[in-house]
């Protein structure tokens, strides 16, 4: 197994680069912040720009947490690659990543310099101070299996010689400069609620719970039917209609819509 670093300051636009720089030295797995990402999939690990803090977010990027380290050594054990890449901050980093996970150190060390102008790599410490935002090297549709409720973003880059766009994800950490965010229960079952309501057949929403999980909500809606229409087919349209528009407009994975039909009601 051979291993490369791409090392250099946070916010210097390491992930970014990180799918261009695999593609070049015919890389199978790179290793960031915490994931395990092969071709555009998140195969495992917990990602540190989910912790709360960035101390924490930086112990869970070297994988100092024994059940994240055994995670991970167990599924690259099962993949066997021919060649990782490590993103680190620094050279050290990158060795201490590839010990904890029993990997041979890097046989090269790459300077995020030689893969980034000076321009581009100011231009990337500047989005990340004034806007906050951190690049994932996995589509959207894939980082928001483990991102429930956190803003992210799709970021297309056009790679010479390759017919189609490589996607990859913007998210803004919890622990961001720009301060926290959430999003209230209160709001959630508000917008389900009214989504319910706007489709025909239902005469009105009872009452609306909602079970949150890390990686999604579950919402559980009782509901009044009007008489005369297909009760399979209006409570199916009511099913994607919540679950789009809570997803929407909150960015959380809605993982079940649960319905009880309690009575019907003359229209």
């Amino acid at each position: 197994m051979e291993v490369f670093a791409l090392v250099g300051p946070s916010g210097t636009g390491k992930s970014h680069r990180a799918y261009l720089l695999a593609t070049q030295l015919q890389v199978d797995l790179i290793i960031d912040d915490g994931l395990l990402i092969r071709d555009g999939k998140i195969l495992g690990g917990l990602s540190a720009k989910r912790e709360a803090s960035k101390l924490a977010a930086i112990r869970r990027a070297i994988f100092t947490y024994p059940e994240h380290a055994h995670q991970a050594r167990e599924i690259l054990q099962q993949l066997s690659p021919r060649r990782v890449l490590i993103l680190g901050t620094s050279s050290g980093m990158a060795c201490k990543i590839a010990a904890t996970l029993e990997l041979p150190p890097p046989t090269r060390v790459i300077p995020i310099q030689e893969v980034a102008s000076e321009a581009e790599i100011d231009r990337a410490l500047r989005v990340r101070h004034e806007e906050g935002t951190h690049v994932i090297p996995a589509p959207t549709l894939e980082v928001r299996k483990s991102f429930s409720g956190y803003l992210v973003n799709p970021l297309r880059l056009i790679l010479r010689g390759q017919p189609v766009a490589v996607e990859k994800s913007l998210v803004r950490p919890t622990w961001s400069s720009l301060g926290r965010f959430f999003i209230s229960d209160r709001v959630v079952r508000d917008i389900a609620q009214h989504a319910a309501a706007a489709v025909p057949g239902v005469s009105r929403v009872r009452r609306v719970t909602m079970q949150s999980w890390p990686n999604g909500v579950v919402l559980h809606l009782g509901l009044v039917l009007v008489y005369g229409n297909g009760l399979r087919s209006v409570l199916e349209e009511v099913q994607h209609s919540v679950k789009d528009r809570v997803e929407y407009m909150t960015a959380l994975n809605v993982l079940q819509v649960n319905l009880v039909a309690h009575r019907v009601a003359a229209g």
